[in-house]
């Protein structure tokens, strides 16, 4: 009877010791991040982490991570679906790198990147870059002084981009889109300034990519559009272009 007892004890505390190991190891749908949080913490409401990185691996795919506080909060890479989202200053400050990498793996996966700060100090690589498939919004951000596009595609088969309300100033180039090896990409800036963007405003290269713009402002550049290797640019609607470089069509806001 005493070993029968004991033997049910101990594969009751094992037991308990998995489950809570599980329970540690678990993925949050939602996650937080705080300038003043921390990295080991769990990134619950109560106990945010302190960076995009921490959290993200916190976050289970198709989650989302949230910003409590103002805060600077860190270069990520980005290789499930996820939405990082943020009502007050939210920064992703770097200097020789680029700031936030997206390479998802499916053409169905998503990410939504809102109210971002993004800052390249004149030495950052890239704001943005996105390399493999799926689908990229990018909503109420401002991209700054990098050294090459403030955001770059250059995707795999049936990436799309969606640049919304946002700013990209001072960058190298403002948005590049080009598909991997003659692949098809396309994208569409709607409501956005692309302005003193050292090489062009937007730069599309290949057959495959097609660029939408839609009641944008494109000024402060050599050129508003460049196209190389039959890219197609479509105006819709009313915008501004104050530089060189015109689009492939022109359609009119139905």
């Amino acid at each position: 009877m005493n070993k029968s007892r004991c033997l049910l004890t101990i594969l009751a505390a094992l037991a308990a010791l998995v489950l809570q190991t599980a329970s540690g190891q678990a993925q949050a749908t939602r996650t937080w991040v705080s300038g003043v949080g921390d990295d080991a913490n769990p990134c619950s409401r109560t106990a945010p982490c302190k960076t995009f990185a921490g959290a993200i691996s916190k976050t289970a795919a198709s989650g989302e991570i949230n910003v409590i506080d103002p805060g600077g909060f860190g270069a990520v890479t980005i290789t499930k679906s996820i939405t990082i989202r943020s009502e007050v200053e939210a920064g992703v400050l770097v200097s020789g790198t680029n700031g936030i990498i997206v390479n998802l793996p499916g053409q169905t996966d998503k990410v939504v990147l809102e109210g971002l700060d993004i800052e390249g100090v004149g030495t950052g690589l890239a704001g943005i870059k996105m390399i493999g498939t799926g689908r990229l919004t990018v909503s109420k951000c401002s991209i700054r002084n990098f050294t090459g596009f403030g955001v770059d595609v250059q995707g795999t088969a049936g990436a799309r981009l969606f640049v919304i309300d946002s700013m990209i100033i001072g960058n190298a180039g403002g948005v590049h889109l080009q598909g991997i090896s003659g692949a098809a990409n396309s994208g569409l800036i709607e409501r956005s300034l692309l302005d003193i963007n050292t090489l062009a405003a937007v730069q599309v290269d290949g057959a495959s990519n097609v660029l939408v713009l839609i009641g944008s402002t494109l000024s402060g550049s050599p050129n508003s559009i460049a196209i190389t290797a039959g890219g197609s640019v479509i105006s819709y609607g009313n915008n501004v272009l104050r530089n060189p470089g015109l689009p492939t069509s022109t359609v009119p806001l139905q």
